[in-house]
């Protein structure tokens, strides 16, 4: 969701800003000014982050929000009824109860449509001041004075710099310039060699020579684009404009280090005498420019006063506090995972799959079918995307809370009966005390809720990593992570867990899984057993999610089957059940 990705923008880039601009300025002495520079380039490294793709990074599920539900909603007390009977028998009642989340997709649609809006307003902007530089560029004509030529190349030499670049004057500009990212152009103004000296003219090659150098013309284009990406927290604004200072102050300082101690004033005397000319230049996003605000000026001016050449200790400080820094911004991306909750697909491999089309069985619900043949060892699986996705297990995940309850003796095969919280629910079956069986045949919420209250949500988790069981989100709370909240599993998942369940391959106790084999028996037919479980997703009292899994026992070999349906509304555990059981028979399975 597009408000998902606005909130972790947003945080990212200030939670970053804040930190570089805390630790620039609590280590400003160990910091030099080179490095100061540098730590800037973190932050467009932590402006990328929440554009990488989370499946990148395989963290598990050792990161969570606490009391975060990442379902986007929050789940409510508030009870609704939907109660739907199977038609095709009473051996299942669908009993569900709504949560309600509060609808994003207004606030979705606002939020995007305004970031849209100020990305093509700031887009325009910039084009405009590309189309300026090309006109600065268009009237720049080339330098014929040999001995500025002759000035220039030494200049590069002195650099290590042996790319042919363009230098020019131009009536547009009023201060020295650079620009161009594949044919770089260093353009100065119009008859300056009548009020600069040949020594403020090498001082202007050296500066804008090593901004060549140190490629500060493709970070003018890469400021320019997170600034339109970025461009709804002022903070970023705030960032850029001081990166660019330090930039100046970093070039300064490069500079600096290759001249001789008595040309330090010179130097700063040739900066100041652009200020005494052009007050306020022009603002060039993609260009960089000897002058700048006075403000700017007064800054660099005094860190040139300050200049001392980096020793070997500064430079070691300014690399571990860099270091440091960065740590820092990687340990961002296992949080950038969990509230972007991008694990919401299933990565499916298999040779011994058949994709089907069973679109007329769904008629308008938006689902997917999987079986699994365990004697032939083959997947069938209408919708090939939907199998994959991950969606809330809601009542389906009872299979599993029954089966860690039993391996943590909350209950036991022998005595499974939980009392009733005396709270009255509008099912009649609800309000009694309940045992495994009841409690399944009735989809009893409270009891399971109470398992999992009474099971430590590490023990939960370690169950749950241990069965693979989709992606083990725990964050919307005991008791509510799996009824349309954080917790999420595709139907291909749903049928390997229910084929590891059946042959108890994670090494379960054999009676616990015998007790829920039991408590999920719906019925049998001409010598085969169906069980099974629905599930129904309701969100403010419509029923958006349906499932139906289980498998069919015949007398040569075991299926294993999950449905999943979706709409607006109406899409539930009996109409899951419904079209499960006429793809079944059609396939003469049961």
């Amino acid at each position: 969701m597009f408000f998902t990705h606005f909130v972790i923008s947003f945080i990212v880039s200030s939670f970053t800003i804040a930190v570089i601009m805390l630790i620039k300025k609590v280590f400003q002495k160990q910091l030099s000014a080179k490095w100061q520079y540098n730590l800037w380039f973190l932050l467009l490294v932590a402006l990328t982050l929440p554009f990488i793709p989370n499946h990148l990074f395989n963290f598990g599920n050792y990161f969570t929000l606490l009391g975060v539900n990442q379902s986007n909603g929050t789940s409510s007390s508030n009870i609704s009824v939907s109660d739907h009977n199977f038609k095709n028998g009473n051996w299942m009642q669908d009993f569900t109860i709504s949560v309600n989340h509060p609808n994003l997709e207004s606030l979705n649609i606002i939020l995007a449509g305004t970031w849209i809006v100020g990305v093509l307003v700031l887009s325009v902007l910039f084009i405009n001041a590309w189309l300026k530089i090309k006109k600065i560029k268009d009237t720049t004509s080339v330098l014929k004075k040999k001995e500025v030529l002759i000035l220039f190349e030494q200049c590069k030499q002195r650099l290590g710099i042996s790319k042919k670049l363009i230098v020019g004057e131009s009536p547009l500009v009023k201060s020295p310039m650079m620009f161009g990212l594949f044919k770089t152009y260093v353009v100065l103004p119009v008859h300056f060699d009548e009020w600069l000296s040949m020594k403020d003219i090498e001082y202007i090659f050296l500066h804008e020579l090593n901004h060549y150098k140190h490629k500060d013309m493709a970070t003018n284009y890469l400021i320019v684009i997170y600034q339109i990406l970025y461009w709804f927290n002022p903070l970023i604004w705030i960032a850029f404009r001081k990166m660019r200072l330090d930039r100046e102050i970093a070039c300064d300082s490069a500079v600096l280090k290759s001249l001789d101690e008595c040309c330090y004033t010179e130097y700063g005397d040739a900066i100041i005498n652009f200020v005494d000319r052009v007050s306020l230049p022009k603002n060039f996003a993609l260009a960089n420019q000897l002058n700048g605000s006075k403000e700017q000026i007064k800054r660099r001016i005094e860190s040139i006063a300050s200049f001392t050449i980096e020793s070997k200790l500064l430079k070691l400080k300014s690399i571990t506090i860099f270091m440091l820094v960065g740590v820092f911004v990687a340990s961002q991306i296992p949080l950038i995972s969990v509230m972007a909750d991008d694990n919401n697909r299933y990565h499916f491999k298999s040779e011994r799959t058949v994709y089907e089309d069973l679109s007329k069985y769904f008629s308008k619900y938006e689902g997917s079918f999987v079986l699994y043949d365990l004697q032939a060892d083959k997947y069938s699986i209408y919708n090939k995307s939907n199998s994959t996705l991950r969606v809330s297990p809601d009542s389906t995940y009872k299979i599993y809370s029954a089966l860690f309850g039993l391996e943590k003796n909350i209950i036991t095969v022998d005595n499974s009966t939980m009392k009733w919280n005396g709270i009255r629910y509008p099912y009649t079956s609800w309000n009694a005390d309940q045992n495994l069986d009841s409690a399944m045949k009735n989809s009893v919420n409270w009891y399971f809720q109470s398992l999992d209250k009474r099971t430590n949500q590490s023990d939960i988790h370690f169950y749950l990593k241990s069965i693979g069981y989709g992606n083990q989100n725990l964050s919307g709370g005991p008791g509510q992570y799996w009824l349309e909240s954080s917790l999420k599993i595709s139907p291909i998942e749903q049928v390997q867990l229910l084929k590891a369940f059946y042959t108890n391959q994670h090494g379960f106790q054999d009676k616990n899984i015998q007790a829920v084999k039991d408590a999920i028996k719906l019925e049998s037919k001409d010598g085969s057993l169906l069980s099974g479980k629905t599930g129904t997703g309701t969100v403010n009292n419509k029923d958006t999610n349906g499932w139906f899994i289980g498998y069919v026992e015949t007398k040569e070999d075991t299926y294993f089957f999950a449905t999943n349906i979706q709409n607006e509304d109406n899409s539930n555990g009996s109409k899951a059940a419904e079209i499960t059981l006429s793809i079944l028979r059609d396939k003469g399975i049961y």
